[in-house]
């Protein structure tokens, strides 16, 4: 709660030194997890989203915090027992954004998976995102991924559910170590489950294309593969991206809800110890 305003000396209200430390100690603990949150999470962590911009975003979060949500006394944040307190808040608000992080890579897996079966895997750059080299395919994926992530404003309902933890799962209070241990592994898993269902279409085709071209050039020696097979496969690679354009995106929005469920479950297990 915030703490009541005392008159100073000119008349005016105004805050004791001892008080506005207080607050200052309660404000920057109710930061911890929506920090640690906006550091880990999709499209909040990217490269091109600099430092100082993501603190405004925590603190801008954070404020409207103050005063609604219940807080430990600023004693007991200044004890030793803050260092557990603060340690649970990062390692929710990590968590939080770690799964939407792992549950998003497949959407970049898939990609990589396209790009070396159609002989692309060399056709890489610099990820805006991670700053790490990865296959062009892949950063489309995940860059589409993201684009539907905004629009369907999921960014939005994210920093929702973060917000809403505060009530279910106050600042200080113990919460169940399981649930962040099997909202990882759970994550990982529909992860890869994903990422093959997103390549699948275009890997199954361009393995069926390979073996015609095997048995093209089985039959025929002379022919050269690098002159027509690798043209082939590159241009039904993209040919095959075109037509599923619309089937991916709709793919892609239904893991994006999936996403946001995964982080919802999570949360409401936290707060059973």
């Amino acid at each position: 709660m915030l703490p009541d305003l005392a008159p100073s000396a000119s008349g005016l209200p105004g805050l004791e030194l001892a008080q506005l430390t207080g607050l200052a100690l309660q404000f920057l603990f109710a930061m911890l997890r929506i920090g640690a949150f906006v550091v880990s999470a999709p499209l909040f962590a990217a490269r091109f989203v600099s430092l100082p911009v993501r603190i405004i975003i925590a603190v801008g979060l954070t404020v409207p915090l103050m005063g609604n949500i219940p807080m430990p006394e600023p004693e007991t944040l200044a004890s030793l027992a803050s260092v557990t307190i603060a340690l649970r808040e990062l390692a929710i608000g990590l968590a939080a954004g770690l799964v939407l992080q792992i549950l998003f890579a497949a959407a970049v897996m898939a990609g990589d998976r396209i790009a070396n079966t159609a002989g692309l895997g060399l056709a890489a750059q610099v990820d805006p995102a991670t700053g790490s080299q990865s296959p062009v395919i892949g950063q489309f994926f995940m860059l589409f991924l993201l684009s539907i992530f905004v629009t369907q404003d999921g960014h939005l309902a994210a920093i929702r559910l973060i917000l809403d933890s505060y009530r279910l799962v106050p600042i200080g209070a113990a919460i169940t170590g399981e649930a962040l241990t099997d909202a990882g592994l759970t994550a990982t898993g529909e992860m890869f489950r994903s990422a093959a269902q997103l390549m699948m279409p275009v890997v199954t085709v361009l393995l069926l294309l390979n073996m015609v071209i095997g048995v093209i050039t089985r039959s025929a020696p002379t022919l050269n593969i690098f002159a027509f097979g690798f043209p082939l496969t590159m241009s039904v690679t993209l040919l095959l991206l075109f037509l599923t354009t619309s089937g991916l995106g709709a793919a892609l929005s239904e893991r994006v809800a999936r996403a946001l469920q995964h982080l919802m479950e999570m949360l409401n297990g936290l707060p059973n110890g």
